[in-house]
């Protein structure tokens, strides 16, 4: 640890193959975290580079090298949600395509869901809280930091997220499942 912290002081300084190392370090985690968010692998390579070229830009900006990991992890969520919400200012499809893409009634679907489709269905701010909580092993206090939300918001979206979760596995299970 005290070593990343040492390259994070010297990409501080303008070191480009310090900083190199130390992304390339939490590169893996940063793709993931991203394709949770994005779904698919190309955009979130996108995702993940889009994040490192902030990141780069912004290095001397942190403060606190000791929390580089939250700092990455923090620019590519923001760089996944500026990517959806590029994307949800996309022109829809004409309805007539996308009738001509539909699955048609008689064909046997798969009807099991998904952890990806399960987190889709929460709201922007559960999703975070989960992810955080869950996928990264940090603590609510650090979840609540990192979202800059104070605890006790943290904790509310946490749980309301975790019963939206409940409810909805519950509902698939009662269908057959």
């Amino acid at each position: 640890m005290i070593v990343i912290i040492e390259l994070v002081r010297q990409a501080q300084q303008g070191d480009e193959d310090a900083f190199l190392a130390v992304f390339q370090t939490y590169e893996a985690d940063l793709y993931r975290t991203a394709y949770v968010y994005m779904g698919n692998t190309e955009d979130a390579l996108d995702v993940v580079q889009e994040a490192a070229y902030r990141s780069f830009k912004g290095i001397g900006s942190l403060q606190e090298p000791r929390y580089h990991k939250t700092w990455l992890i923090r620019i590519t969520i923001s760089c996944a949600i500026d990517m959806l919400r590029k994307r949800k200012r996309e022109i829809a499809w004409k309805p007539e395509y996308t009738e001509r893409l539909a699955i048609p009634e008689s064909e046997d679907v798969p009807l099991t869901l998904t952890l990806r489709q399960l987190i889709d269905t929460l709201n922007a701010d559960e999703k975070h809280v989960i992810i955080l909580r869950f996928y990264y092993d940090l603590t609510i206090k650090e979840a609540a930091e990192l979202m800059e939300v104070p605890l006790g918001t943290a904790k509310t979206l946490l749980y309301r997220a975790l019963g939206k979760l409940r409810s909805r596995v519950q509902e698939e299970g009662q269908d057959g499942f």
